[in-house]
């Protein structure tokens, strides 16, 4: 959710930011801008919608400078405008800002600045920064930072730029995340390390309340109490061609297609072949390095409380189905942004599980400063090793699927949900609550679903061909239905198809239908039905027919060799056989690619959907 790149050094700013700004581009916005300084004085440019016509306007008419900001908005607090757009300046233009998060007393703040004169163009939250900043500079903008953070209440992660010091860039952050990038007599800065790739890998992830300044040859930081911070720099493993299409005609399907490898990598990671099927040592099948010191700790857990929004979500209802049989604890899956705002009963015994493939989501990240306060042990399942709750949790498992550009999430929720498998398995086999044969089988045939995630795959054509099927592409609506451990599965189908195709769609657990989704069934609505073969086969073909008994058009997936679904459906797309547990890895492919190509049919911008951010980072 918007952007921030920063440069200075000896090189031409411009160029630096508008790539940076490119490989931001997936985090979601509709505005852009940028200011650099040169012979004391700030050059801004800002535009509307996408960065290409950024790009164009400078390379029309270049802003020349070797210290720059540049900004993707995804807006908050007033529309997408010109003039709402990033950077925000003082009343002279002699600071400049970039700014992600919210400044929550705004209203306050701008009240009284206007009182003492400060001139306002915008409708942002935004704009008190650098009118803030004005009001206590003397000379020394470093200092006057810290006097404008002790005015402002909220989130907020910000650079800024005066014209009377254009070899310096400032910055501060706290509830959204900035990273420092080093280079050799040049520095950088950016919302994440996907920015900084092609110029550094060397990088400081920045802490709530740091703040400093940044020189082609000096940075410095200090805490919130105003304290020098020796933070050592990490080095990023990953390439900058991880975020490039790679032949691919969208991110969203090369993310797609990239799942089996992603699901292979985090076995081989976590569960190698030479575990359990081996050996009869508990705790020697499924490893997880970074579980720290919650490793010791798994059997006394007593509870386990997941939290997560969205796709991460849905991810978390799927482990619910296999955590508490397999390891024989209650678990309960709550939205973050709810979990934040209730009083929530937790203590040393109740594992909390955070999920989110940024580790960066703001209101999970609440979720689990909510967590240490009641000395609940913390366990983040993120993407980005270096996040905020990897650092803030007690325990981290790793996902392993590298940089998802695609703001619609599709390789990181299959990753999610793998990794929540392994660790049911692992609480099991800690618990003693499976017999190490189950423990083995289940293990083996988890090792075989990424072979057949290929398999599906290559049947993409016919799923190609059912999206430009007038009953699907032309819907106004349509309903998912699951039961069981695929109840998530239509829950996650139904947010793809309406996140890129914009086609509402709605989940439901099947056996709801009859309380009242069953009342929108019509020939005109389709509807997508997970039914396969396992426990609740039989009732989710019942309903199926009380679809069918009303004209909806219904396709459904089912497993290979079932033959008796195809009578009652429409069109109905196979999957290979597997275990029950493991079947939503399984269904969410043809869902993806589904609502992937009816997207295309549409014309939508699959990778960048109106109005998504890819990381939510303020609420």
């Amino acid at each position: 959710m918007c952007g921030i790149v920063g440069y200075v050094g000896p090189r031409e700013a411009q160029p630096i930011l508008l790539e940076g700004l490119r490989r931001l581009e997936y985090r979601g916005y509709d505005s852009a801008g940028a200011a650099i300084a040169q012979d004391g004085v700030l050059h801004v440019r800002k535009t509307v919608g996408k960065l290409a016509r950024l790009a164009e306007s400078l390379q029309a008419d270049p802003l020349r400078g070797h210290t720059g900001i540049g900004h993707t908005r995804w807006a908050t607090h007033g529309s997408p405008t010109e003039t709402n757009a990033h950077p925000h300046q003082d009343t002279n233009g002699h600071i400049s800002v970039v700014h992600n998060g919210i400044i929550e007393n705004y209203v306050f703040l701008r009240a009284e600045l206007q009182a003492e004169g400060a001139v306002f163009r915008s409708e942002t939250d935004t704009e008190v920064l650098p009118h803030l900043l004005r009001r206590y500079y003397t000379g020394d903008l470093l200092a006057a930072v810290r006097q404008a953070l002790e005015q402002i209440e909220g989130s907020y992660a910000f650079a800024a730029l005066a014209a009377e010091h254009p070899e310096q860039i400032v910055f501060a952050r706290k509830g959204s995340p900035l990273v420092l990038g080093l280079g050799q007599q040049e520095n950088f800065l950016a919302s994440d390390t996907n920015a900084l790739l092609p110029f550094t890998r060397r990088v400081i992830y920045l802490e709530d309340g740091h703040h400093g300044l940044l020189t082609a040859d000096t940075c410095q930081i200090y805490d919130a109490g105003g304290t020098p911070v020796a933070a050592a720099p990490s080095e990023v493993q990953q390439s900058a061609a991880a975020a490039e299409k790679d032949g691919h005609a969208h991110f969203m399907l090369k993310e797609i297609h990239q799942q089996p490898e992603v699901l292979r990598h985090l076995l081989l990671s976590y569960a190698p072949e030479h575990g359990l099927a081996q050996t009869h040592t508990a705790g020697t099948s499924i490893q997880f390095p970074g579980l720290g010191v919650l490793e010791q700790r798994l059997t006394e857990i007593h509870r386990i409380v997941i939290v997560a929004c969205g796709t991460a979500w849905h991810a978390g209802l799927v482990a619910k189905y296999l955590l508490e049989p397999w390891a024989r604890l209650p678990v309960s899956v709550e939205l973050a942004s709810e979990f934040r705002y209730a009083e929530p009963c937790l203590d040393a015994r109740t594992l909390v599980i955070a999920v989110s493939q940024s580790g960066e989501t703001a209101d999970t990240l609440e979720a689990v400063r909510i967590a240490r306060k009641f000395l609940a042990p913390v366990l983040g399942v993120v993407n980005v090793p270096a996040s905020s709750i990897a650092r803030a949790a007690d325990g981290l498992i790793y996902l392993h699927a590298g940089p998802e550009i695609g703001v619609a999430s599709t390789k990181a929720y299959t990753a999610q949900v793998t990794a929540l498998t392994l660790l049911a398995l692992h609480l099991a086999q800690r618990r003693g609550t499976l017999p190490q044969e189950l423990m083995a089988e289940r293990l083996e045939a988890l090792r075989q679903v990424p072979g057949q995630m290929q398999e599906i795959l290559q049947w993409s054509p016919k799923l190609d061909a059912l999206a430009g099927l007038p009953a699907y592409k032309n819907a106004s609506h349509a309903m998912f239905l699951g039961r069981g451990c695929n109840y998530p599965s239509a829950l996650e189908g139904a947010l793809k198809l309406k996140e890129i195709s914009y086609i509402h769609a709605e989940g439901y657990a099947a056996g709801e239908m009859k309380h009242g989704p069953i009342a929108l069934v019509t020939e005109e609505l389709p509807v997508f039905c997970i039914a396969v073969q396992g426990s609740v086969y039989a009732k989710t073909l019942s309903n199926i027919q009380e679809i069918r008994a009303r004209n909806g058009r219904v396709l459904a997936l089912a497993t290979e060799g079932d033959t008796q679904i195809a009578a009652s459906c429409h069109d109905v797309f196979y999957l290979p056989p597997c275990p029950e547990p493991f079947s939503p890895l399984l269904a969410a492919l043809p869902l993806q690619l589904l609502a992937y190509y009816i997207a295309l049919e549409l014309g939508r911008d699959v990778d960048q959907p109106r109005n998504l951010a890819k990381s939510v980072t303020v609420e």
